[in-house]
Protein backbone atom coordinates (compact mmCIF):
# COMPACT_ATOMS: atom_id res chain seq x y z
CA UNK A 1 0.00 0.00 0.00
CA UNK A 2 1.33 3.55 -0.65
CA UNK A 3 2.31 5.64 1.82
CA UNK A 4 1.04 9.28 2.19
CA UNK A 5 4.56 11.65 2.48
CA UNK A 6 1.93 14.44 3.49
CA UNK A 7 -1.07 15.53 5.22
CA UNK A 8 -3.21 18.06 6.63
CA UNK A 9 -3.69 20.04 10.33
CA UNK A 10 -7.22 17.26 10.52
CA UNK A 11 -5.49 13.96 10.51
CA UNK A 12 -2.29 15.49 13.17
CA UNK A 13 -4.51 12.82 15.42
CA UNK A 14 -3.24 9.74 13.55
CA UNK A 15 0.51 9.94 14.07
CA UNK A 16 2.72 8.08 17.36
CA UNK A 17 4.67 11.43 17.54
CA UNK A 18 4.74 15.16 16.19
CA UNK A 19 8.09 15.93 15.79
CA UNK A 20 8.59 19.66 15.05
CA UNK A 21 12.09 20.01 13.09
CA UNK A 22 12.32 23.97 13.03
CA UNK A 23 14.87 25.66 15.49
CA UNK A 24 14.46 25.92 18.85
CA UNK A 25 13.50 29.65 18.93
CA UNK A 26 10.79 29.28 16.28
CA UNK A 27 9.37 26.15 18.70
CA UNK A 28 9.63 28.60 21.27
CA UNK A 29 7.16 30.88 20.31
CA UNK A 30 4.81 28.54 19.02
CA UNK A 31 4.45 24.66 18.04
CA UNK A 32 1.99 22.17 17.94
CA UNK A 33 0.61 20.86 21.50
CA UNK A 34 2.35 17.91 22.09
CA UNK A 35 5.20 17.84 19.66
CA UNK A 36 8.59 17.48 20.29
CA UNK A 37 11.64 19.63 19.10
CA UNK A 38 14.32 17.66 17.01
CA UNK A 39 15.95 21.13 15.36
CA UNK A 40 17.75 19.98 12.01
CA UNK A 41 19.60 23.43 12.40
CA UNK A 42 19.98 25.10 15.68
CA UNK A 43 19.48 28.83 16.01
CA UNK A 44 23.46 30.13 15.81
CA UNK A 45 23.35 27.45 12.25
CA UNK A 46 20.27 28.64 10.87
CA UNK A 47 21.23 32.23 11.34
CA UNK A 48 24.57 31.21 9.80
CA UNK A 49 22.94 29.58 6.81
CA UNK A 50 20.75 32.61 6.06
CA UNK A 51 23.31 34.73 6.11
CA UNK A 52 25.64 33.17 3.68
CA UNK A 53 22.67 32.85 1.47
CA UNK A 54 22.73 36.37 1.15
CA UNK A 55 25.82 37.43 1.14
CA UNK A 56 27.61 34.82 -0.54
CA UNK A 57 25.38 32.10 -2.61
CA UNK A 58 22.10 29.92 -2.90
CA UNK A 59 24.54 26.81 -3.75
CA UNK A 60 27.18 27.65 -0.48
CA UNK A 61 24.27 28.10 1.65
CA UNK A 62 22.56 24.50 0.53
CA UNK A 63 26.11 23.05 0.73
CA UNK A 64 26.52 24.22 4.44
CA UNK A 65 22.93 23.13 5.33
CA UNK A 66 22.94 19.74 4.32
CA UNK A 67 26.10 19.06 6.37
CA UNK A 68 24.43 20.74 8.92
CA UNK A 69 21.47 19.05 8.63
CA UNK A 70 22.78 15.97 8.48
CA UNK A 71 24.66 16.21 11.34
CA UNK A 72 21.64 16.93 13.34
CA UNK A 73 20.08 14.42 11.67
CA UNK A 74 22.30 12.05 13.04
CA UNK A 75 22.52 12.93 16.50
CA UNK A 76 18.95 11.98 16.49
CA UNK A 77 18.73 9.08 15.16
CA UNK A 78 21.28 7.89 18.03
CA UNK A 79 19.35 10.05 21.02
CA UNK A 80 16.08 10.85 20.74
CA UNK A 81 14.46 8.02 17.67
CA UNK A 82 17.23 5.17 19.14
CA UNK A 83 14.33 3.31 21.14
CA UNK A 84 11.31 3.71 18.02
CA UNK A 85 9.96 0.24 16.52
CA UNK A 86 9.82 -0.10 13.30
CA UNK A 87 5.91 0.36 13.26
CA UNK A 88 6.65 4.01 14.75
CA UNK A 89 4.79 6.63 12.58
CA UNK A 90 5.68 10.03 13.17
CA UNK A 91 4.66 13.36 11.78
CA UNK A 92 7.52 16.08 11.11
CA UNK A 93 6.99 19.71 10.14
CA UNK A 94 9.45 22.90 9.78
CA UNK A 95 8.18 25.90 8.73
CA UNK A 96 6.23 26.07 5.38
CA UNK A 97 6.74 21.81 4.93
CA UNK A 98 9.83 22.44 2.79
CA UNK A 99 13.16 21.02 2.91
CA UNK A 100 14.10 20.99 6.60
CA UNK A 101 10.82 18.16 7.06
CA UNK A 102 11.39 17.29 3.82
CA UNK A 103 14.80 16.34 4.70
CA UNK A 104 14.46 14.49 7.99
CA UNK A 105 11.22 12.75 6.68
CA UNK A 106 13.47 11.62 3.78
CA UNK A 107 15.93 9.75 6.30
CA UNK A 108 13.14 8.44 8.50
CA UNK A 109 11.59 7.08 5.19
CA UNK A 110 14.63 5.79 4.22
CA UNK A 111 15.37 3.61 7.29
CA UNK A 112 11.70 2.00 7.05
CA UNK A 113 9.96 4.18 9.32
CA UNK A 114 6.41 6.04 7.71
CA UNK A 115 7.66 9.53 8.44
CA UNK A 116 4.85 12.00 6.88
CA UNK A 117 5.25 15.89 6.84
CA UNK A 118 2.30 18.50 7.57
CA UNK A 119 1.25 20.10 4.59
CA UNK A 120 2.58 23.80 4.91
CA UNK A 121 4.06 23.11 7.90
CA UNK A 122 4.06 26.04 10.74
CA UNK A 123 2.60 28.38 8.68
CA UNK A 124 -0.49 26.10 7.48
CA UNK A 125 -0.74 24.79 10.92
CA UNK A 126 -1.14 28.85 11.87
CA UNK A 127 -3.43 29.94 9.73
CA UNK A 128 -5.66 26.58 10.00
CA UNK A 129 -5.62 27.66 13.72
CA UNK A 130 -6.98 31.10 13.41
CA UNK A 131 -9.93 29.93 11.48
CA UNK A 132 -10.57 27.50 14.06
CA UNK A 133 -10.43 29.57 16.36
CA UNK A 134 -13.15 31.77 14.72
CA UNK A 135 -15.76 28.59 14.80
CA UNK A 136 -14.64 26.00 17.68
CA UNK A 137 -15.83 28.51 20.62
CA UNK A 138 -19.51 28.36 19.42
CA UNK A 139 -20.14 24.84 19.59
CA UNK A 140 -20.33 24.62 23.41
CA UNK A 141 -22.37 25.55 26.21
CA UNK A 142 -20.21 27.15 28.57
CA UNK A 143 -20.54 27.77 32.55
CA UNK A 144 -18.92 30.49 33.51
CA UNK A 145 -17.79 30.36 37.32
CA UNK A 146 -17.49 33.60 39.23
CA UNK A 147 -16.76 34.93 42.23
CA UNK A 148 -15.26 37.54 44.09
CA UNK A 149 -10.91 36.83 44.39
CA UNK A 150 -10.37 34.15 46.93
CA UNK A 151 -13.21 32.16 46.31
CA UNK A 152 -11.88 28.96 44.70
CA UNK A 153 -12.87 29.34 41.36
CA UNK A 154 -9.88 27.84 40.19
CA UNK A 155 -9.32 24.91 42.70
CA UNK A 156 -13.79 24.20 42.09
CA UNK A 157 -12.37 23.59 38.00
CA UNK A 158 -9.43 21.47 39.13
CA UNK A 159 -12.01 19.27 41.59
CA UNK A 160 -14.55 19.31 38.27
CA UNK A 161 -12.13 18.27 35.73
CA UNK A 162 -11.37 15.24 38.24
CA UNK A 163 -14.80 14.34 38.58
CA UNK A 164 -14.93 14.01 35.17
CA UNK A 165 -16.65 17.66 33.98
CA UNK A 166 -15.18 19.39 30.62
CA UNK A 167 -13.08 22.08 31.91
CA UNK A 168 -11.27 24.75 30.18
CA UNK A 169 -8.55 26.54 32.67
CA UNK A 170 -7.52 29.40 30.96
CA UNK A 171 -5.48 30.51 34.05
CA UNK A 172 -3.48 27.19 34.21
CA UNK A 173 -2.81 27.88 30.26
CA UNK A 174 -1.84 31.46 30.49
CA UNK A 175 0.12 30.57 33.46
CA UNK A 176 -1.09 33.35 35.36
CA UNK A 177 -3.57 33.93 38.20
CA UNK A 178 -5.17 36.95 36.39
CA UNK A 179 -4.36 39.65 38.49
CA UNK A 180 -1.48 42.50 39.68
CA UNK A 181 -0.44 39.66 41.56
CA UNK A 182 -0.61 36.95 39.13
CA UNK A 183 2.66 36.00 37.88
CA UNK A 184 3.74 32.61 39.42
CA UNK A 185 7.45 32.97 39.90
CA UNK A 186 9.93 30.74 37.48
CA UNK A 187 6.86 30.08 35.13
CA UNK A 188 7.02 32.87 32.47
CA UNK A 189 3.93 32.86 30.51
CA UNK A 190 3.75 31.67 27.02
CA UNK A 191 3.68 33.80 24.18
CA UNK A 192 0.13 34.52 22.43
CA UNK A 193 0.75 32.31 19.63
CA UNK A 194 1.29 29.17 22.23
CA UNK A 195 -1.65 30.50 24.53
CA UNK A 196 -3.98 30.38 21.24
CA UNK A 197 -2.17 26.90 20.71
CA UNK A 198 -3.68 25.61 23.44
CA UNK A 199 -6.90 27.05 24.12
CA UNK A 200 -7.61 25.25 20.35
CA UNK A 201 -5.90 22.02 21.39
CA UNK A 202 -8.52 21.88 24.58
CA UNK A 203 -11.31 22.93 22.43
CA UNK A 204 -11.22 20.76 19.85
CA UNK A 205 -11.03 17.66 22.10
CA UNK A 206 -14.55 18.48 23.67
CA UNK A 207 -17.28 17.00 23.01
CA UNK A 208 -20.40 19.50 22.20
CA UNK A 209 -23.05 17.52 23.95
CA UNK A 210 -21.76 17.83 27.29
CA UNK A 211 -21.24 21.74 28.98
CA UNK A 212 -17.68 23.45 29.41
CA UNK A 213 -17.05 25.03 32.74
CA UNK A 214 -15.06 28.11 32.57
CA UNK A 215 -13.85 30.43 34.92
CA UNK A 216 -14.60 34.02 34.44
CA UNK A 217 -11.95 36.55 32.79
CA UNK A 218 -11.43 39.50 31.27
CA UNK A 219 -9.93 40.31 27.52
CA UNK A 220 -6.37 39.24 28.97
CA UNK A 221 -4.89 37.10 31.50
CA UNK A 222 -1.94 38.79 32.68
CA UNK A 223 0.25 39.36 28.61
CA UNK A 224 -2.19 37.35 26.59
CA UNK A 225 -5.00 38.17 25.08
CA UNK A 226 -8.55 35.59 24.61
CA UNK A 227 -9.58 34.94 21.67
CA UNK A 228 -12.59 37.19 20.41
CA UNK A 229 -15.17 34.89 19.61
CA UNK A 230 -14.29 32.53 23.04
CA UNK A 231 -14.79 35.93 25.32
CA UNK A 232 -17.93 36.57 23.22
CA UNK A 233 -19.43 33.39 24.28
CA UNK A 234 -18.05 33.49 27.44
CA UNK A 235 -19.96 37.09 28.40
CA UNK A 236 -22.94 35.86 26.67
CA UNK A 237 -23.46 32.06 28.58
CA UNK A 238 -24.72 31.09 32.07
CA UNK A 239 -22.89 31.97 35.36
CA UNK A 240 -21.96 30.25 38.57
CA UNK A 241 -21.30 32.18 41.56
CA UNK A 242 -19.32 31.04 44.26
CA UNK A 243 -18.74 32.55 47.78
CA UNK A 244 -17.08 32.50 50.73
CA UNK A 245 -17.33 34.37 53.84
CA UNK A 246 -14.29 36.92 53.69
CA UNK A 247 -11.90 35.25 56.31
CA UNK A 248 -12.52 31.98 54.58
CA UNK A 249 -11.21 34.01 51.33
CA UNK A 250 -8.28 35.24 53.34
CA UNK A 251 -7.31 31.92 54.80
CA UNK A 252 -7.50 30.46 51.52
CA UNK A 253 -5.41 33.12 49.51
CA UNK A 254 -2.71 32.88 52.15
CA UNK A 255 -2.24 29.36 51.39
CA UNK A 256 -2.60 29.48 47.51
CA UNK A 257 0.02 32.46 47.59
CA UNK A 258 1.82 31.94 49.75
CA UNK A 259 4.92 31.86 47.63
CA UNK A 260 4.40 35.69 47.38
CA UNK A 261 5.40 35.90 51.01
CA UNK A 262 8.75 34.59 50.26
CA UNK A 263 9.82 37.58 48.44
CA UNK A 264 9.12 40.90 49.89
CA UNK A 265 10.13 43.57 47.57
CA UNK A 266 9.28 41.66 44.30
CA UNK A 267 5.40 41.75 46.07
CA UNK A 268 6.05 45.61 47.23
CA UNK A 269 7.03 46.53 43.42
CA UNK A 270 3.75 44.42 42.13
CA UNK A 271 1.17 46.90 44.49
CA UNK A 272 3.49 49.90 43.52
CA UNK A 273 1.94 49.95 40.04
CA UNK A 274 -1.68 50.03 41.92
CA UNK A 275 -0.57 53.56 42.92
CA UNK A 276 -2.55 55.28 39.97
CA UNK A 277 -6.12 53.66 41.34
CA UNK A 278 -5.16 53.99 45.13
CA UNK A 279 -4.26 56.63 46.78
CA UNK A 280 -0.20 56.76 48.08
CA UNK A 281 -1.85 56.63 51.42
CA UNK A 282 -3.31 52.98 50.82
CA UNK A 283 -0.32 51.72 49.27
CA UNK A 284 1.80 52.90 52.10
CA UNK A 285 -0.42 51.21 54.25
CA UNK A 286 0.02 47.79 52.35
CA UNK A 287 3.48 48.44 52.49
CA UNK A 288 3.71 48.41 56.49
CA UNK A 289 1.69 45.40 56.64
CA UNK A 290 4.02 43.44 54.00
CA UNK A 291 7.17 45.36 56.01
CA UNK A 292 5.80 43.87 59.62
CA UNK A 293 4.55 40.43 58.58
CA UNK A 294 0.79 41.27 58.91
CA UNK A 295 -0.42 39.03 56.14
CA UNK A 296 -4.14 38.38 57.46
CA UNK A 297 -4.15 42.51 57.97
CA UNK A 298 -2.88 42.83 54.19
CA UNK A 299 -5.01 40.30 52.45
CA UNK A 300 -8.47 41.15 53.60
CA UNK A 301 -7.58 45.27 52.75
CA UNK A 302 -6.59 44.38 49.66
CA UNK A 303 -9.80 42.32 49.23
CA UNK A 304 -12.05 45.35 50.48
CA UNK A 305 -10.11 47.96 48.91
CA UNK A 306 -8.48 46.52 45.43
CA UNK A 307 -10.21 43.46 44.23
CA UNK A 308 -13.69 43.30 45.83
CA UNK A 309 -14.80 46.51 44.14
CA UNK A 310 -12.55 45.73 41.13
CA UNK A 311 -14.11 42.43 40.37
CA UNK A 312 -17.49 43.81 40.75
CA UNK A 313 -16.85 46.35 37.97
CA UNK A 314 -15.41 44.57 35.70
CA UNK A 315 -17.29 41.59 35.52
CA UNK A 316 -20.98 43.41 35.68
CA UNK A 317 -20.19 44.95 32.61
CA UNK A 318 -18.39 42.10 31.31
CA UNK A 319 -21.49 39.29 32.13
CA UNK A 320 -25.11 40.62 32.71
CA UNK A 321 -25.95 37.30 33.35
CA UNK A 322 -24.20 37.51 36.14
CA UNK A 323 -26.94 38.57 37.90
CA UNK A 324 -28.71 35.35 37.07
CA UNK A 325 -26.37 33.58 38.72
CA UNK A 326 -26.68 30.12 40.07
CA UNK A 327 -25.60 30.84 43.36
CA UNK A 328 -23.26 28.79 45.70
CA UNK A 329 -22.46 29.81 49.06
CA UNK A 330 -20.15 27.69 51.03
CA UNK A 331 -18.55 28.09 54.74
CA UNK A 332 -15.31 26.36 54.14
CA UNK A 333 -13.31 26.62 50.73
CA UNK A 334 -11.30 23.27 51.36
CA UNK A 335 -11.08 19.66 49.18
CA UNK A 336 -13.79 18.14 50.35
CA UNK A 337 -16.14 21.00 50.51
CA UNK A 338 -15.30 22.26 47.05
CA UNK A 339 -16.09 18.88 45.58
CA UNK A 340 -19.26 18.63 46.70
CA UNK A 341 -20.01 21.49 45.49
CA UNK A 342 -18.58 20.24 41.97
CA UNK A 343 -20.59 16.93 42.25
CA UNK A 344 -23.90 19.37 43.10
CA UNK A 345 -23.37 21.49 39.80
CA UNK A 346 -22.89 18.18 37.97
CA UNK A 347 -25.31 16.18 39.25
CA UNK A 348 -27.53 19.91 38.10
CA UNK A 349 -26.68 19.63 35.16
CA UNK A 350 -27.54 16.00 35.04
CA UNK A 351 -31.18 16.97 36.44
CA UNK A 352 -31.42 19.46 34.00
CA UNK A 353 -30.45 17.84 30.50
CA UNK A 354 -32.94 15.05 31.88
CA UNK A 355 -35.89 17.70 32.49
CA UNK A 356 -34.72 19.60 28.63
Amino acid sequence: MRHENSVNLARIDEFDEIVDVRSPAEFALDHVPGAVNCAVLENEERARVGTIYKQVSSFEARKLGAALVARNVARHLETHFAARDPGWKPLIYCWRGGKRSESMAHILREIGWHATTLEGGYQSYRRELLLQLEELPQRFDYHVVCGPTGSGKSRLLQVLASEGAQVLDLEALARHRGSVLGDLPGDPQPTQKMFDSLIWNALRRFDPAFPVFIEAESRKVGVVRLPPKLLQQMTSSRCVRIDAPIAERVRFLLLEYRHLLADTDWLKQKLLRLTGLHSRETVARWTTQIDGADWEALVHDLLVTHYDPAYRRSLTNLYPALAQATAIETDRLDDMRLAAVARGLLKRDQVTAADG
